[in-house]
């Protein structure tokens, strides 16, 4: 359970980015939408070989 401590005389707004940010870095939501569907562990890891290639690649051209 995310908690979010409010002092005093503190701004409501800035209370609710807090908690956004800290729902955010939890990964529910990525989690939930990637529960949808099921993929085959052998996809994921195909997928995940594809995007190591593609950030390898983006490396040595900045390089």
């Amino acid at each position: 359970m995310i908690v979010v401590p409010i002092k005093e005389g503190e701004n409501i707004e800035r209370a609710l980015k807090k908690f956004k940010r800290k729902f955010e870095k939890t990964g529910a939501m990525r989690e939930l939408r990637s529960r949808q569907a099921y993929i085959k562990p052998s996809v994921q890891k195909r997928e995940q070989k594809k995007k190591a290639i593609y950030i390898q690649k983006l490396q040595r051209e900045e390089e």
